[in-house]
């Protein structure tokens, strides 16, 4: 599968089935991350792969109302990092752009493995960090939960997930956020 491809399969899918978690499965996941771009060569970025059930049920007591769907996921990664981990130039700090785009990564090879990969805002940070013993100067950014896309939808989505599910949601046209030579709103 080409890039342009993965980007354009790429769907935040709530309605997950299982899929067999293994060592090349996160090795190739982490890979992708690895060899992407960072200030410096940086790679400010830090992972958690949580698989063990045991585990998984602790994490889903860190879910917002909302994301009980994230329960059918086979493997969880929180994403963390920390500003002196990266370029800190004057006012400027690095690490939550250089992690976005090593999750970018991670997350169009997922799409090319014929996997869904959705990150989610929705979750206790200082509760995952507890769970998965991340030290508290360490900010995690986000989750991402990792299935194979389910044949039917879920039955716990709202109504608005269910939409999602069925039409990808609508993008903003260019005109709203490309601006040629100067911002002009």
């Amino acid at each position: 599968m080409d890039v342009t491809k993965a980007i354009k399969e790429r769907r935040a899918y709530r309605s997950l089935a299982p899929v067999e978690i293994t060592d090349d499965l996160i090795k190739d996941l982490a890979g992708s991350a690895q060899l992407f771009c960072s200030c410096f060569n940086n790679q400010p970025w830090r992972f958690v792969f949580v698989y063990d059930p045991d585990q998984l049920i602790k994490m889903h007591d860190t879910l917002s109302k909302g994301n009980e769907w994230v329960k059918a996921a086979s493997l969880i990664i929180a994403v963390f990092s920390k500003p002196d981990l990266d370029c800190i130039i004057k006012d400027r700090k690095y690490y939550f752009f250089d992690t976005g785009m090593a999750v970018a990564a991670m997350i169009l090879r997922a799409t090319e493995l014929g996997l869904i990969a959705h990150p989610i805002a929705g979750f206790s940070p200082k509760k995952a960090g507890e769970v998965l013993d991340i030290p508290e100067e360490m900010e995690i950014i986000t989750l991402i939960n990792i299935g194979k896309h389910a044949e039917k939808i879920s039955p716990i989505l709202s109504e608005q997930q269910i939409q999602a599910e069925k039409d990808r949601p609508e993008r903003l046209p260019l005109a709203k956020f490309v601006y040629l030579n100067k911002y002009t709103p």
